[in-house]
């Protein structure tokens, strides 16, 4: 297995100051003849300051948008208010957040918020080894999985320690790989320090699954989609390759990829809004997996409305 370190286009955002400077071969900043610090930081520095602000700032706007966080503070702000003696505003607010989670937690709900993600592109067909594939398929010479998360624990093999999401995808690249036999299997995620990073699980899992570890290359520099975008294209320039991700993530995933100057071809994974041909009564019913669906939704279309303001999404 072949890791990729210092993947151009990636971002040094999150490492220590002398670390960025190094990356970034910035000349260290003079110090003042008072307190020590510096009287001027680089220009480049100021990039990377303001840009890990922005993520930072992203990271918690989003968290305090999606339903479960938004309802739960609804209800807390809503009890404080009546116990403040502010009964109709907290009261309006209590309502307004059990209303929130109700309605988005069914199961229905979930899947309605969805279903318009996942259908925009097509699962790629069953094909038997060696079958003609469809020439744009066939000309992939890059098979790229996109994380989803994992457990950091050295007592379980590394499919079970990745999430669903990941596990789904990794499947569906690996079943990739045994139709295009020589393409290149890329796995993308990073990792906590002292830890196996998420693209090393990955292709651990893709190793355990049977793909040559001659046959993978691992990237963990991207900390988001559009990091992983960045990363892919010092990678593999502008040559052809399959996208391996969550079906509802596609569409996100493949804004940001050709806002790269990419050239993916969607193979999504990991259906969720998919109705069965039978009617079963629990799906009419609340639940988890409801609340699951809806917050996917949500943040994937709060995730492409931020990359097209920001003139990201292809």
């Amino acid at each position: 297995m072949i890791v990729i370190h210092g993947v151009a286009g990636s971002n040094p955002v999150g490492r220590p100051i002398f670390e960025v400077w190094r990356a970034r071969k910035i000349d260290k900043p003079p110090l003042s003849r008072k307190g020590g610090l510096p009287d001027a930081l680089p220009p480049a520095y100021h990039s990377v300051a303001m840009a890990a602000v922005l993520f930072a700032l992203k990271k918690a706007v989003t968290f305090f948008l999606m339903p479960l966080q938004a309802g739960l503070l609804m209800l807390v702000t809503g009890l404080v208010l009546r116990w403040r003696g502010r009964q109709r505003s907290g009261t309006v607010l209590l309502t307004l957040g059990t209303l929130l989670l109700v309605v988005l937690s069914h199961r229905q709900v979930g899947r309605v918020l969805l279903a318009p993600l996942e259908s925009q592109y097509p699962a790629v067909p069953e094909y038997a080894v060696g079958y003609d594939l469809p020439p744009e398929l066939a000309a992939c010479r890059y098979i790229v999985v996109l994380g989803g998360g994992h457990t950091d624990t050295g007592r379980l093999p590394a499919l079970s320690q990745l999430s669903l999401n990941a596990r789904s995808r990794l499947a569906e690249g690996v079943r990739l790989a045994h139709l295009l036999p020589d393409a290149i299997l890329v796995t993308s995620g990073p990792g906590l320090a002292g830890q196996p990073t998420h693209a090393e699980i990955l292709a651990l899992g893709a190793r355990s699954l049977g793909v040559d570890s001659a046959r993978i290359l691992t990237i963990d520099q991207g900390r988001d989609t559009e990091g992983e975008a960045a990363a892919i294209r010092g990678l593999i320039g502008d040559a052809p390759f399959a996208l391996v991700t969550s079906a509802w993530h596609m569409p996100r995933s493949m804004a940001l990829m050709r806002g790269a100057g990419l050239q993916p071809l969607a193979c999504p994974a990991d259906f969720r809004a998919i109705a069965c041909d039978q009617f079963i009564l629990s799906d009419w019913f609340w639940g988890l997996d409801g609340l699951e669906d809806s917050t996917w939704a949500i943040r994937e279309r709060l995730g492409l409305l931020w990359a097209r303001l920001r003139g990201r999404a292809g």
